[in-house]
């Protein structure tokens, strides 16, 4: 009898062991010359993902804790013409359809529903072409300290957390940002520190949450698109130029300052506002159905 449990206990425990094991891959770039530019592709179809700057010596360091994997990680780089392009693919061969993809969104609640875990370390001695597509799961982007010339991200349903907690500004001008997302929330801040010409921002279903801490050098072109949700913009001290548009239906309530002047056509400016200014700002909110909601 007493055999018969110690095998049962072992049998719970090696069950265990083996849910809660994990695969531990590290990709990395031991290349330090001969490229002016770092293209990275990174596309993963589940997992918490942590993007910030990583001091070393390789310019691009990618470490992952994978757990429940069908498929191991690809990575791939080469360097042409001053380029090196480097991409990390996970992709699941199971294929999770959109029902499980609502039910990860809509009743997770820790770290450990997401399985995977990614963190993607930027040498800020290069500089960097970003481009990241997400599943599910949650993304959290620290650009303090980096030089990014362009960065594009596309989720499916994956929350997307972009900051520049150091309040250091990116030391390139960067042509474009654009953060789409078909069901989940942006929290973008300090949005001031990107040095970005355009921005492009979008969601489906969900929330985007903008905020600029601070004025911006240069002219810059902003645009925010839900289709079902919320837009929440947190605007600069009104000693910077800008010009408002809101885009809405009847669905859509706005909540807008009164220190903002009404120029007419849902269009508004700040009282430093001149069309000529050179570091003049645009925003253009557009909201289907839901709420827009500016400060």
């Amino acid at each position: 009898m007493l055999n018969k449990v110690c095998l049962i206990i072992c049998l719970v425990f090696g069950v265990r062991l083996e849910s809660n094991s994990q695969i531990i891959k590290e990709f990395k770039v031991d290349e330090k010359h001969g490229f002016n530019l770092i293209q990275l592709d990174f596309n993963v179809y589940k997992g918490i993902s942590e993007i910030q700057r990583k001091q070393g010596d390789n310019p691009l360091l990618i470490h992952c804790d994978l757990s429940k994997v069908n498929i191991l990680p690809t990575f791939f780089h080469e360097n042409v013409n001053g380029v090196l392009t480097t991409a990390l693919t996970h992709r699941n061969v199971e294929s999770e359809n959109l029902g499980k993809s609502l039910s990860y969104k809509l009743f997770s609640n820790s770290n450990d529903d997401f399985d995977h875990k990614w963190n993607v370390g930027l040498n800020s001695n290069y500089l960097f072409n970003l481009n990241f597509n997400f599943g599910i799961g949650k993304a959290n982007f620290d650009f303090s300290h980096l030089p990014i010339s362009n960065c594009k991200v596309n989720s499916t349903s994956a929350d997307i957390n972009l900051n520049y907690s150091k309040k250091m500004a990116n030391s390139v001008k960067m042509d474009t940002l654009m953060v789409k997302i078909n069901m989940g929330n942006l929290e973008a801040r300090h949005l001031n520190f990107t040095n970005a010409k355009q921005m492009f921002f979008e969601a489906n279903y969900g929330t985007l949450n903008l905020s600029f801490s601070d004025k911006m050098p240069e002219a810059c072109h902003i645009f925010a698109t839900v289709g079902a949700g919320k837009v929440d913009l947190i605007l600069p001290d009104e000693s910077q130029p800008f010009i408002l548009k809101i885009k809405s239906t009847a669905m859509c309530r706005t909540n807008v300052p009164k220190s903002l002047k009404d120029i007419g056509n849902k269009t508004y400016v700040s009282k430093s506002y001149r069309e000529d200014a050179e570091n003049l700002m645009s925003f253009v909110i557009d909201v289907s159905v839901g709420s827009v909601n500016i400060r």
